[in-house]
């Protein structure tokens, strides 16, 4: 239904999901600006699922400690977005136990940090004049 985060969805059907195995920079809160690559990882993940079918895999630890369900995604095609998110350098392995498809996700990271994609090498993108403070004359 919505995306949230590079790492957080809305899910007909479902409910808050949270990719498993991967962290994305955070948006953060109304009064914060967000993470440098944050608003392009929300981005990337809209892209690669809004509005799409998609199958949910479950590993180990079915919810986080805010509620929100954790599954790898994939894509009718076959498609892995969790590693699809790593390997163009807009999210970074992280679990906090050994995970099935952690090796798969381990490879793309590698990947995105040899060829200095996104996080790893590109610049962010610069906020908008909107966020700056005006200059005091």
């Amino acid at each position: 239904r919505r995306v949230l985060g590079g790492h957080t969805a809305d899910a007909a059907g479902v409910g808050r999901v949270r990719l498993l195995g991967i962290e994305a920079p955070e948006i953060g809160g109304p009064c914060e600006r967000p993470a440098p690559f944050a608003i392009e990882a929300r981005e990337a993940l809209q892209a690669l699922v809004l509005h799409r079918w998609v199958r949910f895999e479950c590993d180990g630890t079915r919810r986080d400690v805010y509620g929100r369900s954790l599954y790898y995604i994939s894509l009718e095609s076959g498609e892995f977005i969790n590693a699809t998110l790593v390997r163009t350098g807009m999210a970074r392995v992280s679990a906090r136990s050994r995970l099935r498809r952690w090796d798969e996700l381990r490879r793309a990271e590698e990947d995105a940090q040899s060829r200095r994609r996104g996080m790893w090498g590109e610049r962010p993108r610069l906020p908008s004049p909107s966020y700056r403070l005006p200059r005091r004359k």
